[in-house]
């Protein structure tokens, strides 16, 4: 944390909250779901203040594997209502998020045509992981129909296909040999989760005046109606009074709740863990597929192309929210071993990992169920004992954001006696909005919104969407000067702080951008960004080194890096 004698005075946005001490819905929580259920309140034209003790999409939302999927292994959980509402969600951004949305196809390696039958049934009624055994191609086919049949949808991704061994060969020539088929079906990947949730949480602020959002700001008691918060970069605590507050925590719910004056258990949640590497043969392998699987253990896990990288992951392992989560070196030689299952001639080091990262997933207290098994659908409990209603969501997952926001916006509509007034089903979110689909017309886009952004207008354009246009108007109305190898610039730099709510390093270098995921987080990269940041966030050069500080050990402790300490000369 950064010492508050470091920062800088108490922000605008901040102070304003302060002053009011009224709003209408309080909602704890800036995460995926809670930014979706703030947006859907505002659109309704409801007051809410949303609070975050982090920057935005931080926590669970941050450590995804990138994808925006139906679910398919649900089915084996009997999940068919979340299998359907996935499948649906997924359609549904494919259309209104186009800018970081995107089908992707998805392979299956299988080794037999059989196994797997006899113990289906049995994980299916008691929801326990038994002794792990790969799913044939018997029991994957009769999944994949099951699939296709919730994903009618005008087409909006095509059916999956079944080939053997020769041609699966033939169209990803470095797959084991051993395999006897693969299947292909399609999900969608989602390119900048945080910047997706970025967008959600601006279309929320453009919908209502009474609608406002604070990063770095915690919920730390509660006193009858009144929520008592921290800003964590002035060390101010004020109180904000509202008619209803909403715990949208994720792993953190119960410790939330706690802090509020409520005792409950509802969470339990697990850690996944990923790496990212730098590693072009294995790129090249994967033909721009996922390459999704059952390893030897049981577990689901992935080999997936994202920005000129390479994303591996995923485990599911027991975790408590109080303890930071890590990618360890166990985990890192899991990984290893999966890529060495599906592509066993092509070596894997350590040296070719540029990123790791680890979240909780805010699953619900399982008891002994096996991690894997437990639900991943999600419930609401309202709690309406003290002097405000509180509302705890339990569960949730990226994709069926949309829905659930509706469906907490719904809870909290009810409990104000209000009704609803706009849906977002079908509702373009941010940049996505005349989002250009095809090649043909993103030249015509760049042409017209982008001109003469040249090499970064297909950068400006992929991280922003349609918004773009407004950035590079910006860009263009003042001195401009490459940051971090042409990654970044001084003008967009100074559009995201006054635009987009940056308030340390590490919401550059993580979020607003993708300097960290694929490897440019290196010690001349963050100098150089935290020197363009300090005058545009009024440091002293007590907060500028306190901030190349702490970014360099959340690098270094929580991603796998080794950045070195300046020499201060």
């Amino acid at each position: 944390m950064i010492d508050s004698t470091h920062s800088s005075a108490e922000r605008a946005n901040v102070s304003a909250i302060r002053e009011s001490g009224r709003t209408s819905v309080l909602v704890i929580g800036g995460g995926i779901n809670g930014i979706s259920t703030f947006r859907d309140l505002a659109l309704q034209g409801v007051d809410a203040v949303l609070v975050e003790r982090g920057d935005f999409a931080s926590g669970a939302s941050a450590a995804s594997s990138h994808m925006i999927h139906g679910g398919i292994r649900y089915l084996e959980n009997g999940e068919f209502r979340l299998v359907r509402e996935s499948v649906e969600e997924r359609n549904g951004l494919l259309k209104i998020a186009p800018h970081y949305v995107k089908p992707l196809q998805t392979t299956i390696p299988i080794y037999s045509t059989f196994s797997g039958i006899l113990a289906a049934p049995l994980r299916f009624l008691t929801h326990k992981s038994g002794k792990p055994q790969e799913r044939g191609a018997f029991l994957i086919k009769i999944g994949l129909i099951i699939y296709d049949t919730f994903s009618r949808d005008g087409g909006t991704v095509p059916r999956h296909h079944f080939v053997g061994r020769k041609k699966s060969l033939a169209e990803l020539p470095s797959l084991d040999p051993k395999i006897k088929y693969t299947a292909t079906y399609y999900d969608a990947s989602m390119h900048d989760p945080e910047r997706l949730a970025l967008d959600v949480l601006q279309d929320g602020l453009a919908a209502h005046p009474g609608a406002h959002a604070l990063n770095y700001v915690e919920a730390i008691a509660r006193d009858g109606d009144k929520v008592i918060l921290r800003d964590r970069e002035s060390g101010t605590e004020f109180s904000v009074q509202a008619d209803v507050v909403v715990n949208t925590s994720g792993p953190w719910t119960d410790l939330t709740n706690d802090a509020l004056g409520l005792d409950t258990q509802f969470m339990g949640g697990t850690k996944g863990s990923h790496i990212v590497l730098d590693h072009p043969e294995l790129l090249e392998a994967t033909q721009g597929r996922e390459i999704f699987f059952e390893h030897s253990d049981g577990r689901i896990v992935l080999i997936y192309p994202l920005k000129g990288r390479v994303l591996v992951g995923t485990t599911d392992i027991d975790a408590d929210p109080s303890e930071t989560p890590v990618c360890t070196e166990e985990e890192v030689d899991y990984f290893f071993d999966l890529v060495d299952h599906v592509f066993p001639s092509i070596p894997v080091d350590r040296d070719q990992i540029v990123y790791k990262f680890s979240g909780i997933r805010p699953l619900p207290r399982h008891e002994d169920t096996a991690p894997g098994f437990v639900s991943r659908d999600y419930r609401v409990e309202v709690d309406e004992k003290g002097a405000v209603p509180l509302v705890s969501l339990v569960g949730g997952k990226w994709t069926t954001f949309r829905a659930l926001g509706e469906s907490m916006s719904n809870i909290v509509l009810g409990l104000l006696d209000r009704t609803r007034t706009v849906s977002t089903a079908g509702r373009a979110i941010g940049g996505g909005r005349e989002f250009p689909r095809t090649e043909k017309a993103k030249r015509i886009w760049i042409q017209e919104n982008l001109p003469g952004a040249d090499s970064r207008a297909e950068q400006l354009l992929a991280r922003y969407g349609t918004r773009a246009a407004q950035v590079w108007e910006y860009v263009e109305q003042g001195s401009d000067a490459p940051l971090a190898d042409g990654d970044l610039s001084t003008r967009e730099l100074e559009w995201m702080v006054q635009n987009e709510m940056v308030t340390r390093l590490e919401d550059v270098v993580l979020r607003r951008t993708s300097i960290a995921f694929t490897g440019g987080a290196n010690a001349e990269t963050l100098d150089e960004i935290a020197a363009a940041l300090a005058p545009l966030l009024g440091w002293d050069e007590s907060r500028h080194e306190a901030e190349l500080d702490q970014t360099r050990q959340l690098l270094n402790e929580r991603h796998g890096l080794d950045i070195p300490s300046r020499t201060r000369g």
